[in-house]
């Protein structure tokens, strides 16, 4: 299935993972259909076709039931967590992460994702040692939610400038866990393009429509250490450096 970026949905019934109020509707209302599985992820991912009123995609449904249990993150939230992260890239503006729902599926209650198929002529390890804006705005995300777990495979390049990220099941932790490729900004000042987008994310967890999503997804110490996260940013306008007791760098990076 080709997905189009220019609208919608295009003239072969797909759906843009650039376009969020489609896309989500697909995922939310569509008949999943698993396919396969993606035996390479620690969690139960299933690739799967979803169909509705004539509009089709492929997408990875991850079911709670199929979560593995972590020493650090309570057990049965990484589904919440994709979904959240979700709703903050929305919030950014960026849409960093490709349209995301928590439903029910074949296998019970879980998150369904947007296919997005990388460009395979994209050398992802050149990509995320690079100075691309495309993934500085990753970086700047990632610093947002608290990512445990950017690893370059987690980078999604479909080739037309954009980079979406994929796996963020382990982020939003309320301690200080940020474990990342891209370091390549730390310390470096802020972009006016990023320091606006925390403003809007900053403005839309002070009490919007984003604060009230999140407390359904999070925990409220959760939510608040997303919105101290951003305060910092936004006070000290620079890229924020590696954790001191924590590992900076994902095993395996890949």
């Amino acid at each position: 299935m080709t997905q189009s970026s220019q609208g919608p949905v295009s003239s072969d019934g797909a759906v843009s993972p650039h376009d969020a109020e489609p896309a989500e509707l697909l995922l939310a209302a569509g008949r999943l259909t698993v396919e396969g599985r993606l035996v390479q992820a620690s969690n139960a991912t299933l690739y799967c076709s979803i169909e509705h009123d004539g509009v089709a995609a492929h997408c990875v449904y991850k079911p709670v039931a199929g979560e593995r249990p972590l020493w650090d993150f309570p057990d049965g939230t990484l589904a919440e967590r994709e979904v959240a992260a979700y709703e903050v890239s929305k919030a950014m503006g960026w849409a960093v992460v490709p349209p995301t729902v928590h439903r029910d599926g074949p296998y019970g209650p879980g998150m369904v994702q947007l296919w997005v198929e990388p460009d395979p002529d994209v050398d992802l390890v050149a990509l995320s040692r690079s100075d691309d804006e495309a993934i500085r705005r990753m970086a700047v995300f990632d610093a947002v939610v608290n990512n445990a777990d950017r690893k370059i495979g987690h980078l999604l390049p479909p080739g037309d400038g954009h980079v979406f990220g994929c796996d963020h099941g382990v982020s939003f932790s309320a301690e200080y866990k940020l474990r990342t490729v891209l370091w390549q900004w730390r310390g470096k000042p802020l972009t006016a393009e990023a320091l606006e987008a925390l403003g809007r994310v900053g403005a839309a967890l002070a009490g919007g429509p984003l604060a009230a999503r999140l407390a359904a997804l999070l925990t409220a110490a959760e939510v608040d250490a997303t919105r101290r996260r951003v305060e910092l940013m936004l006070r000290h306008r620079v890229h924020p450096y590696p954790p001191e007791d924590w590992p900076a760098i994902p095993w395996p990076p890949l």
